[in-house]
């Protein structure tokens, strides 16, 4: 047995080893001294300025970071300056180049996020499985993880071939630009690549090794190449991230974009990190939104009792790791708009305030659309759970909330109408409703829908469950007293925004994310401390489910999808008419911004073409998984307690 354990320590010691070597080749890159980043580009590293003697060279030609304000050797031409012409820009007739780039970006964006998000689902479930007790809730936990990664095997296949489309579309379709990019992040060009290699080969690894893998010391050698895994596919994202970011926001470059030979400051822009805390977010909740629908379509499709009992297990735990990442996410998405501003004042107001405000009016309704889905789908549950009727009549206090939420969210502050329309309203602005349209009424209105999500899955934990605790009483009542109290402070922080100057009142949202913060971190754990030995009013019946609840998964999927086209359009739209933000200008003739029609007919077509594709990755997937069954125990996870807070239904059979 110890010749055993020690073998599997080298054999994950050396696998380890050899799949983060491309990283380790990037360390001094990326964290050398000037001399290496200068010659990883190509260029000599910065010299002091010394006088030019004759018979010598002239002194190395220096330039100013336009973000760091630090001094570098210059490394590359200037920053192309391209022309209306085929050379720059070659077209297919009169069809915009434009669009294609729009299309193949998008679905690999959408695949990517997918592949990236649902190993980190399966390192998670199949850490669960192996640290509970019950054995016969691990396997059933094991074979969860399984399913999930059998249907990114497929995905991630369909990824690697839309990601040499894109590469294939920028080639031919904006040459000039694509040759300017990757000059500059050519440092790293060759670790984005090993990478990626490194990453196909363990996801065949962690996949194809499972039944191998599947007891003793060998289950956690398993379970760390699935960490190796999610470390390769996370760093690989930051390399992508960090393109986007330097065409927003360039850094590592001079006023006329020449490189500086410091490759660390070109990736590491301003907009860098909030763009990578936002998308690691957004991927995470969308790829469990999609595995939800994925189990939504299976359910549907069963045949049998105890299919439908695990599917319907199986989606509950991918809409909770959904909606775990969906509750921060519009926090990270003001950190990202707030540093917007603060890197350019005039990208912040053309966003928000301007040309593409009222994408973000459209943006609020797909966002109070995910939190409605959501708690749409958690009432729903309370039917499959003894007991839980009692929160059944409390229901429509909760709808009432989230749609006055929603409809103060989703009021724009300003109305696009005709001189007649305005002659008679006295102006753009309703002297009642355009109150609403403000961003101190907005900040409310999506905490409160964010605190009736949260209620409803404390009352989705208790389900089935009576509280048996001797404080059960001072409990509630303090639970109770917190929430409504928390409840008062965001609205009333809301209101006291309108009597404080705009520079001031930006700053309020801060106390407002810390209370609707706190209901989730405070209150959660201690609905689960008063459920510990508590009584159980039923078995839940899973399978037991309507139709119009796995209607809801589906929905939810959309939304997400319909969501990330729109804010990757509105992202890259800030740019207007720049390639890299005042950098390199885009001089091709679709240099303008669409109208938001053609941008919704784009993203609407973009939604559709994914789930066309991944609705044959799901037919895929059940067809390779027929020779399968699903565990034989029919018995459902025991109810989360204090101590075991994970991702499983809350309710004991």
């Amino acid at each position: 047995m110890k010749l055993k354990k020690n073998s599997a320590i080298i054999l994950i010691s050396l696998i380890a080893g050899m799949l983060l070597l491309p990283i380790g080749i990037a360390m001094p890159i990326l964290f050398g001294n000037g001399e290496a980043i200068a010659s990883g580009a190509g260029g000599q590293g910065p010299q002091p300025a010394q006088e030019v003697v004759e018979g010598e060279e002239a002194p190395a030609e220096m330039g100013r970071d336009i973000y760091y304000k630090t001094e570098g050797v210059v490394s590359s031409e200037t920053a192309p300056l391209t022309a209306n012409n085929t050379h720059d820009y070659p077209r297919y007739g009169n069809f915009e180049s434009r669009v294609l780039i729009w299309v193949a970006n998008q679905q690999h964006l959408y695949y990517g996020s997918f592949v990236l998000a649902v190993p980190i689902f399966c390192m998670v479930i199949e850490f669960i499985g192996m640290v509970t007790k019950d054995k016969a809730m691990a396997k059933k936990y094991d074979q969860l993880a399984y399913d999930f990664i059998r249907i990114s095997l497929t995905a991630y296949s369909l990824t690697a071939i839309l990601g040499g489309i894109l590469l294939f579309t920028f080639l031919t379709l904006y040459p000039t630009f694509f040759s300017y990019l990757s000059g500059i992040f050519r440092p790293v060009m060759h670790i984005y690549a090993l990478l990626f290699v490194a990453e196909s080969g363990t996801l065949y690894i962690y996949y194809y090794g499972w039944d191998r893998m599947r007891e003793g010391v060998l289950k956690w050698v398993h379970l760390s190449i699935a960490v190796v895994l999610n470390v390769i596919g996370t760093v690989l994202m930051f390399l992508a991230n960090s393109w986007i970011a330097f065409m927003m926001s360039p850094a590592g470059v001079d006023e006329e974009g020449r490189y500086l030979g410091n490759i660390w400051h070109a990736i590491h822009s301003a907009l860098w990190n909030p763009l990578n805390v936002h998308r690691i977010l957004g991927n995470m909740a969308f790829g469990g939104s999609v595995v939800a629908a994925y189990a939504a379509y299976r359910f549907l499709s069963a045949k049998s009792d105890e299919e439908r009992a695990h599917y319907d297990w199986m989606g509950y735990v991918a809409m909770f790791i959904a909606v775990i990442f969906l509750i921060p996410l519009p926090f990270a998405g003001y950190w990202l708009m707030r540093e917007v501003y603060a890197y350019r004042q005039q990208m912040g107001i053309t966003l928000m305030g301007g040309l593409l405000a009222w994408l973000f009016i459209i943006q609020a309704t797909m966002i109070g659309a995910l939190f409605m889905t959501t708690s749409y789908y958690l009432w729903q549950c309370f039917g499959r759970m003894p007991g839980a009727e009692r929160f059944q009549r409390y229901i429509k206090y909760l709808v009432f909330v989230a749609v006055v939420g929603l409809l103060v969210f989703i009021t724009p502050h300003t109305i696009v109408m005709s001189p007649a329309e305005l002659k008679a309203m006295g102006g753009q602005q309703h002297p009642v409703l355009g109150n609403y349209g403000v961003m101190s009424a907005k900040n409310g209105g999506i905490n409160m829908l964010i605190i009736v999500t949260i209620v409803s899955f404390i009352w989705y934990q208790r389900g089935n469950l009576i509280p048996a605790v001797s404080w059960k009483k001072l409990g509630n009542i303090f639970m109770t007293c917190f929430i409504v109290t928390g409840s008062l402070n965001i609205i009333w922080l809301a209101v006291y925004g309108y009597y404080i100057p705009a520079n001031v009142r930006i700053g309020l949202s801060v106390p407002q994310v810390a209370t609707t913060m706190s209901c989730l971190l405070l209150m959660m754990p201690m609905n689960l401390a008063m459920l510990k030995g508590a009584r159980v009013a039923g078995p839940i019946q899973w399978g037991k489910m309507p139709a119009r609840s796995q209607y809801a998964l589906i929905a939810l999927a959309t939304e997400f999808t319909w969501m990330m086209a729109l804010m990757g359009y509105i992202r890259s739209s800030v740019r207007l008419f720049w390639h890299v933000n005042e950098v390199m200008r885009d001089n091709s003739p679709w240099a303008y911004t669409h109208t938001i029609g053609f941008a919704a007919n784009m993203i609407s077509f973009n939604v559709l073409l994914f789930w066309s594709t991944i609705l044959f990755v799901f037919w895929l997937a059940a067809f390779a998984g027929k020779k399968s069954t699903v565990p034989e125990t029919s018995r459902v996870p025991e109810s989360p307690t204090v101590k075991d807070f994970t991702p499983q239904p809350a309710g004991r059979s």
